[in-house]
C-alpha cells in the first residue's frame, strides 16, 4: 500500500494555494514512503510539471535506515521515522539557520473497520506543514 498519490495531491495543492514551487523550499520531506514511494512521488510530480530535485526531496525512512545493511523492506514506522528525523535532524537545522524553509509531510491511512470488512480500499491521506527558520528564536509553522 502506498500513500504516494495523496502526497502528490497535497504537495500540488500546497504549491497552488501558496503560489510557490518546489524551488521555493530548502527541503521537501516525507515521513516514510520508502524507496518505492519516494521514486513514485518523484515521477508523479515530474508528470505534473513540478519536478522535485534530488538534493531537496528527502524521505525520513530513507534517511534513518541503511537499506543495504538493514532488512527494512519498504520502510519502517512512518510515525517513528517522522518524529525522529524531524526532531533530531531538521528542526536543529532550522533553528541554526542552515535551512530557511521546508515542507514536512506525513502520510497515512484512514482506517475503517467497516470499509475494510466490506472489501473497500483504504484511502491514503497526507498532511503537510511549512516550517521556517526562526526570525526571533522561535520556529514557526504555517
Amino acid at each position: 500500500m502506498t500513500f504516494t498519490p495523496a502526497a502528490a495531491d497535497t504537495l500540488l495543492s500546497l504549491f497552488r494555494d501558496t503560489q510557490t514551487t518546489p524551488d521555493d523550499y530548502d527541503a521537501i520531506v516525507t515521513g516514510d514512503l520508502g524507496q518505492i514511494g519516494h521514486d513514485l512521488l518523484v515521477q508523479l510530480m515530474r508528470e505534473q510539471r513540478m519536478p522535485l530535485k534530488e538534493e531537496r526531496y528527502q524521505d525520513c525512512g530513507l534517511l534513518i535506515f541503511n537499506r543495504e545493511e538493514q532488512d527494512v523492506h519498504a520502510g519502517g514506522s512512518g510515525c517513528g521515522c517522522s518524529a525522529t528525523v524531524l526532531n533530531g535532524h531538521f528542526l536543529p537545522m532550522l533553528q541554526h539557520g542552515d535551512l530557511k524553509r521546508i515542507i514536512f509531510m506525513s502520510t497515512g491511512a484512514l482506517m475503517s473497520l467497516t470499509s475494510s470488512q466490506q472489501g473497500e480500499s483504504i484511502p491514503g491521506v497526507a498532511h503537510a506543514v511549512v516550517l521556517e527558520s526562526p526570525k526571533e528564536g522561535k520556529i514557526s509553522c504555517g
